[in-house]
């Protein structure tokens, strides 16, 4: 018959790593749902114009951003005070945009070109003939859907 016997050093046993894959996938899967990415560093004063009549974008995945405004006090030393554009973390001129969007378009799934939109944020105090320009050089390169991004509310405070 087989004896018994306790160990007489009092060690304790090792600790068990079994659960520890485990608790790792949980705490990456958390922050891969809680975590979201910056898109754009805004390097342009950007309050947008007011709009009552609005429709909000379906899918964003198809939208390419064109920021336009007075660079920010942060920027101006460098930049001036002229409204300026900027497309992605860069300042832009506007014979730019139109090598931007097709770079932008090529980035995409090729079922996703046609449908892509361009979306514009201006500071409400930025001129038209800059909006215009841009404008053109979206129509250069056939990027004919183009939104304008507002907040929403009573359209007659833009006028304040």
């Amino acid at each position: 018959m087989a004896k018994f016997t306790k160990k007489k050093n009092g060690e304790l046993p090792a600790v068990s790593t079994a659960s520890l894959p485990d608790i790792v996938f949980m705490l990456l899967f958390f922050f891969m749902t809680v975590t979201t990415m910056k898109d754009d560093t805004l390097m342009v004063d950007n309050t947008l114009p007011i709009a009552d009549q609005t429709q909000k974008l379906d899918k964003k995945d198809r939208v390419v951003y064109i920021y336009a405004g007075k660079p920010h006090e942060r920027y101006r030393s460098k930049y001036g005070s002229q409204a300026r554009i900027q497309l992605n973390d860069k300042f832009a001129d506007v014979d730019e945009v139109a090598p931007y969007i097709l770079a932008e378009k090529a980035k995409m799934r090729q079922e996703l070109q046609p449908l892509m939109t361009t979306a514009l944020k201006v500071d409400k105090e930025t001129n038209m003939g800059l909006i215009s320009d841009i404008k053109q050089e979206l129509r250069k390169v056939n990027a004919l859907k183009v939104n304008y991004t507002t907040k929403e509310g009573d359209a007659m405070r833009n006028i304040e």
